[in-house]
């Protein structure tokens, strides 16, 4: 009898299991096949009702029409540039960072990091006007330059140079490495430099892609900060020069519009079904230690 309840209580948990990435699915799946469905349609078959998932007469020329119309191969360059500047940034210091605070002794240390912690809480859109005042007059006046920061790449870029959840990330994927291959390395003489790169990177590379990826997801769907620090079209994102494919009048095609978007997120699509397995390696290497 033992038994056979705690095999019913396995199938039940496992259905449950199932019944649960189902909706899951269901609920991230059938907006992204919208999209690529309406992408696909006439304006009619979009405003059809009962809706209608599969076109009858897929419209590829939606997707010829979205890249004339706007400049998408000027768009994926910047959103290029400021992924990979952006991610590259974050990488470095969040990986500088996460050393620290898992290996060396400083004064201060779990204060800081507890303030590295409290970071995480507060909303990014909370420093969007500091930000804004800053690379608008302060860099000006600090470094007498002609021409403030506004509309440049590295005012897009510098905000997010640093990052708290990179650095708590990281900082509990190495605190998970063996300590006994860290030991042996200080008995043999190695500094932190020769344990950093030569030690802890190789053993916690799971978890450094991982960040990696995330970085670069994030920099690339950036919508708001780089809206507002831009003013030319020649420096915008992809995220936000979809825009331009929207009527300022409401007569929107949106068979064209859905083809746009289908260009902003394919290349992450690309990512995920590559890089899959290392997220989910990186995200439970550090879920050993606290």
């Amino acid at each position: 009898m033992a038994n056979a309840s705690l095999s019913r209580q396995q199938l039940n948990g496992r259905v449950a299991g199932y019944a649960g990435m189902v909706v899951v699915l269901l609920i991230i799946g059938l907006p992204m096949f919208w999209m690529l469905s309406g992408s696909l349609k006439t304006l009619r078959e979009i405003y059809t009702f009962p809706p209608q998932w599969i076109p009858r007469n897929p419209q590829w020329s939606n997707y010829r029409e979205a890249w004339n119309t706007v400049p998408f191969d000027r768009f994926y360059l910047n959103s290029l540039i400021i992924t990979v500047a952006g991610s590259s940034l974050q990488i470095v210091n969040g990986t500088l960072c996460a050393y620290a605070f898992a290996f060396l002794k400083f004064p201060f240390k779990n204060v800081l990091f507890l303030i590295v912690l409290a970071a995480l809480m507060v909303p990014s859109e909370v420093v969007i006007l500091p930000n804004f005042l800053f690379f608008g007059n302060t860099v000006r006046d600090w470094f007498g330059l002609e021409n403030n920061w506004i509309d440049t790449y590295q005012a897009i870029v510098l905000p997010g140079a640093a990052t708290a959840f990179g650095t708590f990330l990281m900082r509990q994927g190495f605190l998970a490495l063996p300590r006994d291959v860290l030991d042996a390395a200080k008995v043999d003489g190695a500094g932190h430099i020769r344990t950093m790169f030569g030690i802890v990177l190789p053993m916690a590379k799971p978890i450094v892609i991982t960040f990696a990826l995330i970085s670069i997801v994030n920099k690339w769907n950036d919508y708001l900060w780089p809206l507002i620090i831009t003013r030319s079209v020649e420096l915008r994102p992809i995220t936000v020069g979809v825009r331009l494919l929207y009527d300022a009048e409401g007569n929107n095609n949106w068979g064209v519009i859905m083809a746009g978007t289908t260009f902003v997120v394919l290349p992450l699509i690309v990512v995920y079904v590559f890089a899959q397995r290392f997220i989910i390696d990186g995200l439970t290497a550090g879920a050993t230690k606290g």
